[in-house]
């Protein structure tokens, strides 16, 4: 996954024949790279737990299955409205997707915030309460999802595997970004902390850094002024190019992690580019 360079495949990839049947959660999952990584699980056949602070619906079209004209009720998503920085309310809708299916196999902590875009000192200065929101929901929300999903893995037989999604922020500056910048750095080092605490119990836990999805949060970046953003023009040309990873892309490599042969020897991990589709290069 540390690879540089731009993939025509996803690497190992997942064993498919361990995924169908499998349990996964994604929070955040009513847009964007949640969204994706929903509709690309229940292709896979996997049973799911959608929430976001909206009550998802886009995987829902996609599952259950039909068996003999009749649905089978274990196949329903559970989709909720979830507010993450709530771990009361995300307890209970862990308990939820538990007793529908059983257990829980997959956690990706998805929702996060972009949060405001501009210095943190100045007549531009960032809204403290943006900030604030952003930190909330970007660390606090993925401790929260990170605990319940612990608590549940030490509860039950077998293994389970964390992802926190992070970012490129979280190791390099961008002007203008420092509550984003900052809370994904936190995501990478609390992942790396509950790697160590959790290990013993069988949870496996990434910080996957996806790569330059384009999404609602891509669009927002690319409409931003260069006076509180500097570095726009950087994501304007990534546009222009289509150099982006599908989320088809990204959920092929959790999945590779999960339940395939992808092991990359660090917590920290960053999805390769993909390559770029023919005729759009250049």
């Amino acid at each position: 996954m540390t690879a540089a360079g731009r993939g025509t495949g996803p690497g190992p990839g997942p064993d498919h024949d361990r995924v169908a049947g499998r349990v996964a959660v994604v929070t955040g999952a009513s847009r964007g790279l949640g969204a994706g990584l929903a509709l690309h699980f229940a292709g896979e056949g996997m049973r799911l737990g959608l929430c976001a602070r909206h009550r998802p619906v886009l995987a829902a079209r996609t599952r259950p299955t039909a068996r003999d004209g009749h649905v089978d009720p274990s196949e329903v998503p559970v989709l909720s409205a979830v507010d993450v920085t709530d771990r009361g309310v995300l307890a209970r809708f862990a308990a939820t997707v538990v007793a529908r299916f059983g257990r829980i196999d997959l956690w990706v902590n998805n929702a996060g915030l972009l949060g405001p875009i501009g210095p943190l000192a100045g007549p531009a200065a960032a809204d403290p309460a943006e900030i604030a929101r952003t930190i909330d929901v970007n660390v606090t929300g993925v401790l929260n999802g990170t605990a319940v999903f612990a608590e549940h893995v030490r509860t039950r037989e077998g293994t389970g595997t964390l992802v926190n999604i992070s970012s490129g922020a979280a190791t390099n500056p961008y002007e203008g970004w420092a509550a984003y910048c900052a809370s994904k750095a936190a995501v990478d080092q609390l992942t790396r902390v509950v790697a160590l605490e959790e290990a013993r119990h069988g949870l496996a836990a990434y910080a996957v850094s996806p790569g330059l999805v384009d999404t609602e949060m891509q669009a927002a970046i690319r409409a931003t002024d260069r006076a509180s953003f500097p570095q726009v023009d950087r994501f304007r040309r990534a546009a222009t190019e289509h150099r982006f990873n599908s989320p088809a892309w990204v959920a092929e490599h959790v999945l590779a992690l999960a339940f395939g042969l992808e092991r990359p020897g660090t917590v920290v991990v960053r999805v390769p580019d993909q390559a770029v589709p023919s005729g759009l290069a250049g």
